[in-house]
């Protein structure tokens, strides 16, 4: 032990001698003076950095030489040509201008490269739409004359057939950028001209006075130019670095209040102020729009007429990824004010459509609706998920009584639930709109939109969505109007005013969508279709215990893109409503099946 300790005294003093001595050179070593090439002047530098156990080095300065300074060059640089801007910079490699051919080569008409300035773009879009329609649903007799003098009855041939062609013509000049933040300024017109023919077997139907129209009264041949769009953006400010932005768009511009277009989906006169926030998480649209008459035969804007008195106020707000990952909701809140009461108008076919020709055609309503409504969609892990829910309450003149008010007091639900299996897409789908248990009770419970589009459960490939059936029998109104799914009773649903006096609608479908090919696919639907109720369609035919059953619609169609593009898309589809009992007993258990068949061409350049 005592050995161990001997040699631990040893090495703990060699190793303070050490130290010791390690000090004592450190105070008597000198600085080290080298010499500075690099640098001029008097004197010496000291060095900025330290080592340890070694003195602050110090740089010797040599004399100053201004002959032997770096002198700044003065020459001119040869910098070559001139090079082009970003979009033209790509001609050297061979990338040309086409205006043919949006896909291959740049095209100025497709906002490729500047027009003017540097940052000014044109864009332009036209658009063939043609569609030929054969089809067969019930119609009246003409009341003045008929095709087919030797029957005694009410409900007339409704074999016919429309054709209609659409020009479009968009035009879009913007200053800005469209990839990295929203363009400056926009300005956009879109004009569409639409050359319409109509056939039916029964005279009157087409034009108050059959005499009017050709062939006896049984075609008719219109021709209209309307504006859809005019309107001009501009982009106020951007609030975050991620470019999300307050803009402000003033003219004629479409709308969609929801994901599906059940409640107001147009292009209306208006002022919408729009834009995002938390990097496009949040999205709110504030608009006011003041409606136009519309085209009684095409369906386009008329700005030759005077305005409506009918506003549509709307304020809405977006939330990605809420209430989960993937699904996208929407709170909106919607009021439509009408200001009709006492006007009378006529369609240019001579038909009037305000006031319809319902219950009693004394004066025009006005009303004041508010509609509250929720509307998503995305998906919950593999189910799709697309709905919408509205609430509709206010007040409107009576039709009946003059000095008097109905309360309005409406809803409306409608679901789409899907699940993708690679190429194939089954779908149910749920809608619910309430209809009204008493015409005569103050109290109007049947739910109307202010301009809908649905695009749920086969959309205009539907054969209910697409025809307006008329009501034989009740008033001048059809049962729903055309591209529409609600039974509302409306004189037109262009030109009429809303009504929420009606049976509502209940519909469980069934369908699927099958991509049988890149440019293929076929689409399938199979809706039950029911009155909400019927009391206020007994009321009108003076019908007692009309059934709720009003048919099975069943429709199928083909949409071929051969370019796997927009460009050409050919559509058919073929739909048949089998009627159910409360059918029968609206149009009679004699009439033959009615069908609507479907071609449609759109070429886009």
């Amino acid at each position: 032990m005592d050995f161990k300790y001997y040699g631990l005294f040893l090495y703990l003093g060699l190793s303070t001698s050490h130290i010791v001595e390690a000090a004592e050179k450190q105070e008597n070593e000198q600085p080290a003076i080298i010499p500075a090439y690099l640098l001029c002047g008097e004197g010496v530098v000291k060095a900025e950095r330290k080592r340890p156990g070694h003195a602050v080095d110090e740089y010797q300065l040599r004399p100053c030489d201004d002959d032997k300074k770096l002198k700044p060059w003065h020459d001119t640089i040869p910098l070559g040509p001139i090079m082009p801007d970003r979009w033209r910079i790509v001609e050297a490699i061979g990338i040309n201008t086409n205006l043919w051919d949006p896909y291959s080569g740049h095209n100025p008409l497709k906002g490729d490269l500047p027009i003017w300035g540097k940052d000014w773009f044109y864009n332009l879009i036209a658009v063939s739409d043609t569609v030929v329609e054969p089809r067969n649903f019930p119609v009246p007799v003409g009341v003045a004359t008929t095709s087919r003098p030797d029957t005694l009855d009410t409900i007339g041939s409704g074999e016919g057939s429309v054709f209609s062609q659409s020009f479009i013509v968009e035009q879009v000049l913007y200053q800005g950028d469209t990839t990295f933040r929203p363009p400056d300024y926009e300005f956009r017109l879109t004009t569409v001209f639409n050359f319409n023919q109509v056939n039916f077997e029964e005279r009157g139907l087409l034009n108050i006075n059959p005499s009017i129209s050709s062939n006896e009264g049984q075609k008719r041949t219109d021709k209209f130019l309307g504006i859809q769009a005019a309107f001009f953006d501009k982009h106020l400010r951007n609030v975050s670095e991620r470019f999300d932005f307050d803009s402000l768009r003033v003219g004629i511009q479409p709308f969609s209040s929801d994901f599906r277009g059940f409640l107001f989906q147009d292009s209306q006169l208006g002022i919408r102020l729009f834009g995002n926030r938390d990097n496009n998480i949040f999205q709110y649209n504030i608009a006011w729009f003041r409606r136009l008459e519309k085209d009684t035969n095409s369906g386009l804007n008329d700005i030759s007429q005077r305005l409506r008195d009918d506003d549509v106020y709307t304020a809405n707000l977006y939330w990605q990824d809420f209430p989960v990952l993937g699904f996208v909701s929407q709170a909106s809140v919607t009021y439509n004010r009408n200001r009709e009461k006492g006007q009378v108008e006529y369609d240019q076919n001579g038909f009037i459509t305000r006031p319809a020709s319902l219950f009693e055609e004394r004066f025009s309503r006005d009303y004041d609706v508010t509609y509250l409504g929720y509307s998503g969609d995305g998906h919950f892990g593999r189910l799709n998920v697309s709905a919408s829910a509205y609430y509709a309450v206010g007040e409107q003149t009576s039709s009946r009584y003059r000095d008097q008010k109905d309360g309005i007091e409406a809803y409306f639900l409608a679901s789409e639930l899907s699940v993708d299996f690679d190429w194939f897409r089954p779908k149910l789908s749920l809608l619910w709109a309430s209809g009204d248990d008493d015409p005569f009770d103050n109290t109007a419970k049947g739910f109307d939109a202010i301009f809908e589009n649905p695009q749920f459960a086969g959309a205009d490939t539907s054969f209910f969505i697409r025809q307006n059936v008329p009501l034989i029998g009740g008033g001048g109104v059809s049962l729903s109007g055309r591209n529409g799914i609600l039974p509302s009773l409306k004189s037109s649903k262009e030109q009429g005013q809303s009504n929420f006096i009606n049976p509502g609608l209940r519909m469980i479908g069934v369908g699927f969508d099958a991509d049988i090919l890149p440019e293929l696919r076929v689409s399938m639907n199979l809706n039950q279709l029911w009155f909400d109720d019927t009391h206020v369609l007994e009321s009108l035919r003076q019908q007692s215990s009309i059934n709720k059953n009003l048919g099975q619609d069943i429709s199928t169609s083909l949409i071929w893109r051969p370019y796997q593009s927009q460009n050409i898309v050919a559509r058919l589809s073929l739909a048949a409503l089998v009627p159910g009992k409360g059918f029968d007993q609206l149009y009679g258990s004699e009439y033959s099946l009615p069908y609507s068949v479907l071609f449609n061409l759109i070429i886009t350049y």
